[in-house]
């Protein structure tokens, strides 16, 4: 994939759970996350899940959005999925990494955005031999409360030659 990518809260969340947020690092030339998805990232939730992990990525790029929020984005998207687009759409990124469905298809028909997902990071991680199993890794992301659909789970592994 290589290449410039911005990332939204959840899968960094995700691929913290199981102990593999370096894969973005792997596989991307540049990380960036925006101020209010390192905010999410810092507070933890009630579970301080994925923090340690997250503080520990120095490769994690933390952007300032340049311009204002598009209207657009602040009224129909949850503020950390509003901000990687507008981040993405500043620095011109290749790829926008979100798995919330209503982001994922704004970003992709509104901005015409490359989204990528979660599963297909993990798809790309066994591709390249950083992880040995796509469906570990899910079960391990969804034994940590990070829900990823039934459908999701069988078209990664379809992907990734598992099944």
């Amino acid at each position: 994939m290589n290449g410039c990518i911005v990332s939204n809260t959840g899968p960094l969340i995700g691929l913290a759970i199981i102990g593999h947020l370096d894969i973005l690092d792997k596989i991307f030339d540049e990380v960036s996350v925006p101020e209010t998805v390192n905010y999410e990232m810092l507070e933890g939730g009630s579970m301080n899940t994925g923090v340690a992990s997250y503080r520990n990525s120095p490769w994690i790029q933390v952007r300032q959005l340049s311009d204002p929020l598009d209207p657009l984005l602040g009224n129909v998207l949850d503020a950390g999925e509003a901000a990687v687009i507008q981040l993405a759409r500043e620095c011109e990124a290749d790829f926008v990494l979100i798995d919330e469905r209503k982001g994922r298809k704004i970003a992709r028909n509104i901005y015409n955005m490359s989204v990528i997902g979660t599963a297909r990071i993990l798809v790309e991680a066994r591709h390249r031999g950083i992880i040995g199993s796509v469906r570990e890794a899910i079960v391990g992301m969804r034994s940590g409360g990070y829900r990823i659909h039934d459908n999701i789970l069988e078209f990664a592994l379809r992907m990734a030659g598992e099944i």
